[in-house]
């Protein structure tokens, strides 16, 4: 017996196989530095996690409603009242076990065999993934980094067929750490009409130039992704939600208790800590990232690599590595294998960012130095 093919077909997620090979590097003895995951080197906030061992110890380790704690779901709705200015009910909210699940039931609501989802290249690599697994297809508008790797609304429009079920945006933009303007935004929403806009919105928060915004605040027509993950440095607590409008809702929480039952009781209350608690962790963290975000950019412009435009949200920077080799599979491997330095190939956003390394520098300025210098040394030893 075999997988199904399109188990077999889906290729691999090569940040991964670069963090897992980087992994048995250090097994054996070597020294590595991690600029390939998109993963806080912060601890978690302190409220935070005594709001979770205080959940354990009180003994809420059963399961909680389907669509999560209901003090949950409120604070996430004020937030998005004080924040955006926003009216949006509790009861529009699934709470999920990180934001990949919450992708996942959405897809499954959404989607029919055949059915397009149209999404920019570069995009977050798992997103086609996800769509193909589903029966879906994924329609894709290629931008450039000359336009900031912005979809444009025209584009966007252009792209819409019959079949389009969906336009998915991504803004703070993994990889690009790109931020959608105001008027780009509402210009897709406008041109989607009737088709619904996802926005993944995980890295808002993460910003160093302009204002955060989210799709809610121009259509109601809109799926809203996020969670806790990168703002909060809770990674592997797994907590993400989703906002739908209200006549998705009855069909997202019958999956949700099929699939996934529910999200972890004690995790939650550490959300409701997350949103009600001090703002002062999570200033410093991102004032600490733009730091680190001035430093890796400046570096990677003195040893060639071209970056167009400053990253303004998220913590990644797309970088053109063309003038020392087009692909950028094999030129993550040599470096990592040769330098020590973990990074992520383009190929894995796409063939729109073929050519192109991402570097996270959601690491320490320490380390974040030590792999510039030995990528330069690399860099040195190849130079023709």
């Amino acid at each position: 017996m075999m997988p199904r093919q399109t188990a077999c077909d889906i290729p691999p997620f090569y940040v991964m196989e670069v963090l897992e090979r980087a992994q048995e590097l250090t097994r054996l003895g070597r020294s590595i530095i991690h600029l390939e995951v998109g993963e806080p080197d912060f601890p978690t906030p302190e409220h935070i996690s005594l709001a979770g061992n205080r959940a354990i110890s009180e003994g809420e380790t059963k399961y909680t409603h389907s669509l999560g704690l209901f003090e949950l779901r409120k604070a996430i709705s004020e937030h998005y009242g004080s924040q955006f200015g926003l009216d949006i009910s509790p009861d529009r909210i699934l709470v999920t076990s990180g934001t990949s699940p919450a992708l996942l039931l959405l897809f499954m609501g959404l989607i029919d065999a055949g059915d397009e989802v149209i999404m920019s290249n570069p995009h977050y690599a798992c997103y086609p993934n996800f769509v193909r697994c589903l029966g879906g297809k994924p329609v894709f508008v290629r931008t450039f980094e000359e336009e900031r790797f912005e979809m444009s609304p025209e584009t966007a429009a252009s792209a819409i067929t019959g079949r389009t079920k969906a336009v998915i945006i991504n803004s703070p933009c993994n990889p690009t750490g790109m931020v959608m303007s105001p008027g780009v935004m509402r210009g897709i929403a406008e041109a989607a009409g009737d088709v619904p806009v996802i926005s993944d919105e995980i890295y808002q928060g993460i910003i160093y130039e302009g204002k955060d915004h989210t799709i809610l605040e121009y259509t109601d027509n809109a799926f809203v992704l996020n969670g806790f993950s990168k703002l909060y440095a809770m990674t592997g607590w797994r907590l993400g939600y989703l906002i739908a409008p209200p006549g998705y809702m009855r069909a997202l929480q019958k999956m949700a208790q099929n699939f996934f039952i529910c999200a972890c009781g004690f995790v939650q209350r550490a959300g409701v800590a997350a949103m009600n608690g001090p703002e002062a962790p999570v200033r410093d963290m991102v004032a600490m990232y733009n730091k680190r975000r001035r430093f890796i950019v400046g570096r990677l412009r003195e040893l060639g690599f071209g970056v167009k435009n400053d990253p303004q949200g998220a913590y990644y920077v797309l970088a053109n590595a063309t003038k020392f080799d087009d692909d950028s599979l094999e030129l993550s491997r040599s470096i990592l294998e040769e330098a020590g330095v973990a990074v992520t190939p383009g190929i894995d956003f796409g063939d729109g960012a073929e050519g192109y390394l991402r570097f996270s520098y959601a690491n320490s300025l320490d380390n974040i130095r030590e792999g510039m210098s030995r990528i330069e040394a690399y860099l040195e030893k190849h130079a023709v």
